[in-house]
């Protein structure tokens, strides 16, 4: 049985919740609502223009103009040159499109088209994306691992807890920061043409996994990508989500924090402090606890 307390904050947390996205949905309507009306003003204009330059081409025709582009970019044709590099479906980008589909980002830039394809694709992301998943959770145990071993060491030799583990938190951020953004930004800036901002946008879209699919490295069939560039990615993509998945835990364990602290002010008394949902779920931070008091077994 829930008591009211409980009851209480769920309520509260699920309203919290909704105002955070509804106001999202205000900012973003106020941001970009009205550069989506210019942009739809703009493309009329310039179909207009379109229409009227070359007089043999009309409505049926732009129609079929604009089929033969769309075809054109899904399988990664230029036309411009009239050519393509292997297309979108070379070894090392499918090797990345599939690595986006266990990781769940899902850019939609490029999808399977053969029935076949489709139906492996299915079967691939049922069985690929739990897997992905644990070994994640491996990955990212073992980095808090190291994190916290190191801050133990620098604890042995300063003696002061709080500011070592504050101290190493700091540094491991910023580190992931450089490792998994700033440099990543620059080559992209360099390889795709895309501005710092463009870049930054990208990489937090796509080790969230939430794959817009907008911006896309790789992707471009006008550009010649050297053959370490996908690789780059992929080992990119796989341990930037190892580390943004770690940073966005110790995020869910503070919530879960004050959710707790919060839930306690509310009842009115004190109560004995609860385990975080987050320690049902595997997550690593909770998970990687176990982890350091009890080393694993090596077999």
């Amino acid at each position: 049985m829930f008591n009211l307390a409980k009851v209480s904050s769920i309520l509260m947390l699920g309203i919290f919740y909704v105002t955070y996205v509804l106001i999202g949905g205000v900012v973003f309507w106020k941001l970009e609502g009205h550069l989506g009306q210019k942009d739809i003003s703009h493309l009329l204009l310039n179909k207009e223009r379109l229409l009227k330059t070359y007089t043999c081409l009309n409505q049926e025709g732009l129609v079929a103009v604009a089929q033969v582009v769309q075809d054109a970019s899904k399988v990664g044709l230029s036309l411009k040159g009239n050519y393509t590099s292997d297309g979108f479906w070379k070894f090392t980008s499918s090797a990345v499109f599939a690595a986006t589909v266990v990781t769940t980002i899902g850019y939609g830039n490029i999808s399977p088209r053969s029935t076949v394809g489709q139906i492996f694709c299915v079967f691939f992301a049922l069985f690929g994306i739990p897997l992905n998943l644990v070994v994640l959770n491996r990955v990212g145990k073992y980095m808090l691992v190291i994190e916290r071993k190191i801050s133990d060491f620098l604890e042995g030799k300063t003696g002061r807890r709080k500011c070592t583990r504050f101290f190493v938190h700091l540094v491991s951020y910023l580190t992931g920061a450089v490792l998994f953004f700033i440099m990543p930004m620059i080559v992209f800036q360099q390889h795709e043409g895309w501005t710092f901002s463009q870049a930054i946008y990208y990489c937090f879209i796509t080790l969230s996994t939430i794959g817009f699919g907008d911006f896309v490295a790789d992707n471009n069939p006008e550009k010649k990508y050297p053959e370490w560039y996908s690789v780059l990615m992929a080992s990119w993509i796989f341990f930037g989500l190892a580390w943004l998945s770690l940073l966005i835990n110790h995020s869910i364990d503070i919530l879960e924090r004050l959710n707790s602290h919060f839930k306690q002010r509310w009842s009115g008394h004190k109560e004995e402090e609860e385990q975080p949902e987050s320690a049902d779920s595997g997550i690593p931070e909770t998970q990687v606890e176990e982890e350091i008091k009890k080393p694993p077994i090596t077999q």
